[in-house]
């Protein structure tokens, strides 16, 4: 089984266009990706770029997807070592290259600002990666 980090807009990515992980892969993340989701669609809503309906049926669907959320003591810690080290004003994107450093095989991520932080310090995968059926 291959695990994958995904961050807030890939999931909102994954919701939106419907696509399937394979049963093959575990997805990862930290404990704050949902909370994360959720702003960003209340932003998109306040922006008018959904619905409030179509918001709220997204949300359905984040939360019906299978993951397994971390928020340990180690996950922290490796969190605050990497925005330390890379100078970052917050710890919220380092949570996601901290699990994909301690917990999983890559980072899957639609967010370009987040491919070029993680990609010195982590091994990054296409989204496509994520629907493919090999271990």
């Amino acid at each position: 089984m291959t695990r994958y980090v995904i961050d807030a807009p890939t999931l909102l990515h994954l919701v939106a266009s419907g696509v399937q992980v394979s049963p093959r892969h575990q997805i990862v993340a930290p404990n704050l990706i949902r909370s994360q989701a959720l702003s960003l669609l209340l932003e998109a809503v306040r922006n008018g770029e959904l619905t409030e309906a179509q918001a709220l049926q997204h949300h359905e669907r984040f939360t019906e997807l299978k993951m397994r959320l971390l928020g340990d003591r180690v996950s922290r810690r490796t969190a605050w070592r990497i925005a330390r080290q890379q100078g970052w004003k917050t710890t919220y994107d380092a949570e996601y290259l901290a699990v994909t450093k301690l917990q999983a095989d890559a980072l899957v991520t639609v967010d370009p600002a987040m491919a070029t932080k993680a990609k010195n310090l982590v091994p990054l995968a296409q989204l496509e990666a994520l629907t493919e059926a090999r271990d």
